[in-house]
């Protein structure tokens, strides 16, 4: 009886210590832009902060504009600097997350946007493809030219579904209308973005929509009287005539419940290899909105709820389909969902069957792109 008092209180002294040991935390943050650049790496710099502020013992440090080939070396300086926890903040970082994750097996990894996990490594992402259609609603009907313009960073599954979901809601407004793509291959770089959103709307694209981290197509469209939506962040201040509406992201409930059960021991770096983190308007990971608090930009409501649109044979407005379906996404059991089936890809291709609605594996790995979508798509299966 004695024996077994004691080794029960040695395990507990021990456990307790290892609890000691992780109240302490040190999260590191590798960034493939500049934490200035008012979109992604701003985005998660601004959550950064919040997780600082909102969790007891926690220390954080960054390193911006990290290129892909470099995440490794960073890894290496951040560990022997005492990290414990690193998150890697791009898609782009995923295979060489994965390679120091089996490096350092006593570290926590936690990649963005990817699908690849370890015992030490889990994966988390705070989605915009329902945000996108609802989006993608409001530029069917505000465009007059039927021709709706997207300046997109890379070919990755994540554009690829927001194109898609954004294609869709266009096409249930205005089911001739296209979605025009012009790829610039990076996700930071106002240049290229102000070449394409101007290539656009020369094209005939009156209005815009886009993945890049800069403010860059918002004021280019403004400057030519062209509806756009914000990205990421709040854009509203840089045209506030012009934003419509946009998809944004609060990073801080993901990155808060992540370092919470680091610290409480729920995480170890040896159960994490299921652990998946797709989180939605519904766990308030993203907003519909021109800026917070303003999910449609005033400006644009009475045109929004002139036009209509067909739903289940009757006719409502978009306004009020916009505003009944962020509803649901925002409920604790969504009833609606843009990639449930039938839908076929741009090829006629059955992707998704009748009553049937997509894998979180299945939009993570997705190559194909919606009807609608215009524009050369690398890796686009046929």
């Amino acid at each position: 009886m004695r024996k077994t008092w004691l080794i029960g209180t040695v395990m507990a002294l021990v456990l307790g210590l290892g609890m000691a040991q992780q109240s302490n935390l040190k999260a590191c943050f590798i960034y493939v832009g500049p934490i200035g650049d008012v979109g992604w790496t701003y985005a998660h710099d601004e959550a950064r902060r919040a997780a600082e502020k909102a969790i007891p013992g926690l220390t954080t440090q960054y390193v911006e504009s990290v290129k892909p080939a470099d995440t490794l070396a960073t890894v290496d300086r951040l560990v022997a600097g005492g990290c414990n926890v690193i998150f890697t903040t791009s898609f782009d970082f995923m295979d060489p997350t994965l390679e120091a994750a089996k490096k350092y097996p006593e570290v926590i990894f936690a990649h963005a946007s990817g699908f690849k996990r370890a015992p030490n490594m889990l994966t988390y992402m705070a989605d915009f493809y329902q945000i996108y259609y609802l989006n993608g609603l409001m530029a069917g009907a505000l465009t007059k030219s039927g021709k709706v313009g997207y300046v997109a960073a890379f070919p990755i599954p994540e554009l690829k579904r927001h194109i898609s979901a954004f294609a869709l809601g266009v096409r249930a407004v205005n089911p001739r209308a296209t979605v025009n793509v012009k790829w610039i291959n990076a996700w930071y770089d106002p240049v290229k973005a102000r070449e394409a959103a101007e290539a656009l709307m020369a094209e005939g694209n009156d209005i815009l929509a886009f993945t890049e981290d800069t403010a860059t197509v918002i004021q280019t469209a403004a400057r030519r009287r062209v509806p756009s939506f914000s990205h990421y962040n709040s854009m509203y201040k840089y045209a506030p005539d012009y934003v419509v509406s946009g998809q944004l992201v609060d990073w801080s409930v993901i990155y808060i419940d992540i370092l919470k059960k680091v610290q409480n021991g729920t995480y170890t770096p040896r159960n994490l290899q299921n652990v998946d983190y797709w989180w939605l308007a519904r766990e308030k990971a993203v907003m519909l909105g021109a800026q917070v608090g303003m999910p449609i930009n005033p400006k644009f409501e009475a045109a929004l709820k002139q036009a209509s649109m067909t739903v289940n044979g009757k006719k409502v407005s978009v306004y009020d389909r916009v505003m009944e379906l962020y509803k649901d996404i925002q409920s604790a059991n969504p009833k609606w969902d843009p990639f449930t089936g039938p839908i076929r890809d741009r090829n006629g291709i059955l992707r998704v069957p009748a009553g049937r609605k997509m894998t979180v594996k299945e939009l993570n790995e997705m190559q194909w792109v919606a009807p609608g979508v215009v524009g050369p798509v690398p890796d686009e299966p046929k």
